[in-house]
């Protein structure tokens, strides 16, 4: 199975798709998954967001790393599991989330503003680090955070971020993006998602194109 930083290396971008239905998730997912998306988030706070996920799961559980975001509680990590979700996305760095995530041997990116929330979700076992909201920060932050943060965490902005601010957060250090309003809103027409999806797979691939079919080490 390919592995969370494999697939963040190939594909550096995390779908964040707040508001979708179950009947969405299917049509939306493909589109997805063809443009170049490896990685998809449904947050919590969606309708009915277990059964989306389960059909995400179900379609493209082989060629996409498929999960939730907004997992506020232990409880939720467990019925994420149930629905076949791998991926445990937080907008906070508590620790009793992380470490239930990591007994059930799926990925977890807490969110994080400071040091001390980064360094206590890496000490709980986080994959990875979600420095959030993205607009509350810069990239120089990030630059500065990277200094004393551990090397093999990869750092992801998530909050206002777009095409046209990737090449100041890569600069710094970014090792992705989640993205969620400039990609998808509940009930995109087809057409639109896809232009959107394209566009944002060619900016990072024009600005970063060495991360491309490189594997580091697997988390």
């Amino acid at each position: 199975m390919t592995s969370f930083r494999v697939r963040l290396q190939r594909a550096p971008l995390i779908a964040i798709l707040r508001g979708i239905t179950p009947e969405e998730a299917i049509p939306v997912g493909a589109v997805l998954v063809d443009a170049g998306f490896e990685i998809i988030e449904v947050p919590l706070n969606s309708p009915d967001p277990l059964a989306s996920i389960e059909r995400l799961v179900l379609t493209f559980g082989e060629t996409a790393l498929i999960g939730a975001g907004t997992v506020l509680g232990p409880e939720q990590v467990d019925a994420v599991s149930g629905a076949g979700g791998r991926l445990i996305v937080m907008p906070h760095a508590g620790d009793t989330v992380i470490r239930r995530a990591k007994t059930r041997d799926l990925i977890c990116i807490p969110g994080f503003a400071t040091p001390t929330e980064a360094f206590g979700a890496i000490f709980a076992g986080a994959d990875a680090l979600k420095l959030f909201p993205a607009e509350g920060c810069s990239p120089s932050v990030l630059k500065a955070l990277c200094a004393v943060l551990p090397h093999d965490i990869p750092l992801i902005p998530v909050g206002g971020i777009d095409e046209t601010r990737f090449e100041s957060w890569l600069r710094a250090g970014a090792a992705g993006f989640g993205i969620g309003s400039a990609l998808y809103r509940p009930g995109i027409e087809t057409l639109e998602l896809r232009r959107r999806a394209q566009k944002l797979v060619a900016a990072l691939r024009a600005l970063a194109p060495t991360q491309q079919g490189t594997e580091p080490g697997s988390a």
